[in-house]
């Protein structure tokens, strides 16, 4: 079958495309462009031509079958394996690890920290279960902070200079 032969399609889907390709050229599309439109529109639709054999139909259906099957079957697993992940650690054992967390932030957090290293500290501290663009962000947001509180100081000190 050449390319562009369209004896696979059905009597309704050549209607269909031709009643397509009519509405394309009154909105203004040339020729060539609203058949292209038309017979893409027909095999968006149906697939392509339904008048080509019963094999192709047959063989059109097990293979969506088979892939609907994979995909239930994966999603299946996908979910066992939440379910393990979740019961494996209980809350207590949850709560003991929010807990050492929360103790070694303390521990890390020295005495005296200059003012920008103290931003970042309180910023990675609060974003233990944050995303790393909304780490980013925060950190960000926090030298930002500095930088306006640098400024403000050293404002400060030439209004009072002068």
């Amino acid at each position: 079958m050449p390319r562009g032969d369209k004896s696979a399609y059905t009597d309704k889907q050549k209607r269909q495309a031709e009643h397509i390709e009519e509405s394309e050229r009154e909105r203004g599309a040339s020729e060539g462009t609203a058949e292209r439109i038309a017979w893409a529109t027909v095999n968006k639709q149906d697939g392509g031509g339904k008048r080509s054999g019963s094999a192709r139909k047959a063989t059109k259906k097990v293979a969506r079958k088979t892939t609907a099957k994979k995909a239930s079957a994966s999603k299946a697993t996908a979910k066992k394996v939440a379910k393990k992940t979740a019961a494996k650690k209980t809350p207590a054992k949850k709560a003991a690890t929010r807990k050492t967390a929360a103790k070694k932030a303390v521990k890390k957090a020295p005495a005296k920290v200059p003012a920008k290293k103290a931003a970042a500290g309180k910023a990675t501290q609060k974003s233990a279960s944050r995303s790393t663009a909304a780490k980013k962000a925060a950190k960000t947001r926090a030298a930002k902070k500095a930088v306006r509180k640098t400024a403000a100081k050293k404002a400060a000190r030439t209004r009072a200079g002068s």
